[in-house]
């Protein structure tokens, strides 16, 4: 016999995957982001899915293109800001980030188009002409996953199809709202603490103002996950300082060990191989 509860049951719409995972902006911190990954590797789950903004954009796709966690921290080992950005004044931004695009795109296998990588993935952006979120989950990737990355004044925005793209976090830092219609269950990691900078210099300013906004605008997307993970230990780091790419790593990789295992969700047996873990032991002792 039919019932009003099944009807219901029928009626709600089936989702496409069953684990996403949504990666906030964070600039250099974001490798955090790479260590949440082999923390959940190493828990025997694997995302169906995944979205990201800034700099979640970029893990999000070297993850995708099938590059392990700890890849993705060693390549930028021994890497700095002027290795990715050149002083481009005049430009609509205080730099340019060409350099970085081409270093990323050397490093995905030969995937071009978001379409081509081997996880489905979500780049969140902000429509700078429209003043509102948007999202691209096909096209190519050097220029939609810049634009996610262009902090205003900091970076131009980039103009795709006639419409100018800035960073994701200005308008909602932790893409949570992108694919949690998508997936039965979100795991969203959110990198961008609120710290102090120097506001005497207009790129201090800048920063500023924007770690301000994406504050103000991801508490709401983290309330949308079923597991939300703060990396607040290494809020001081600064948003462009790669000197620190092992302590990022390690304290997104224990942080999210530590929800995961509070949520019931760690696999003590499971040994897939997720990459030199070893080499980072000393540092991971909790």
């Amino acid at each position: 016999m039919e019932t009003t509860e099944n009807r219901a049951i029928e009626k709600e719409p089936k989702r496409p995957y069953r684990l996403g995972v949504a990666l906030s902006g964070g600039g250099a911190r974001g490798l955090a982001h790479a260590g949440a990954l082999m923390a959940i590797e190493e828990a025997g789950l694997k995302p169906d899915v995944i979205a990201g903004v800034s700099a979640g954009s970029v893990v999000a796709v070297l993850y995708a293109a099938g590059r392990k966690p700890i890849e993705i921290a060693s390549i930028f080992s021994e890497r700095g800001f002027r290795d990715f950005a050149e002083l481009k004044l005049g430009s609509g931004g205080l730099f340019g980030i060409k350099r970085f695009e081409k270093f990323i795109l050397s490093n995905l296998d030969g995937a071009k188009n978001i379409e081509d990588l081997k996880i489905p993935t979500y780049i969140g952006v902000t429509d700078f002409d429209n003043g509102c979120p948007a999202v691209f989950h096909d096209g190519a990737i050097g220029p939609r996953m810049i634009a996610s990355c262009s902090i205003p004044i900091v970076f131009a925005p980039v103009r795709i199809d006639g419409v100018q793209y800035v960073d994701g976090g200005v308008l909602r830092n932790m893409p949570a709202w992108i694919i949690r219609d998508k997936c039965d269950y979100l795991i969203g990691i959110n990198v961008s603490p609120l710290r102090n900078y120097n506001t005497t210099s207009i790129a201090g300013a800048a920063l500023r103002a924007y770690n301000l906004m994406a504050k103000a605008n991801q508490a709401q997307d983290m309330a949308m996950c079923d597991i939300a993970i703060e990396t607040t230990e290494i809020s001081n780091y600064k948003v462009f300082d790669l000197s620190q790419i092992q302590k990022v790593f390690v304290s997104g990789y224990l942080s999210t060990r530590r929800a995961l295992r509070q949520a019931g969700l760690w696999n003590p047996d499971n040994t897939k191989d997720t990459g030199r873990i070893s080499d980072l032991r000393p540092l991971m002792d909790e």
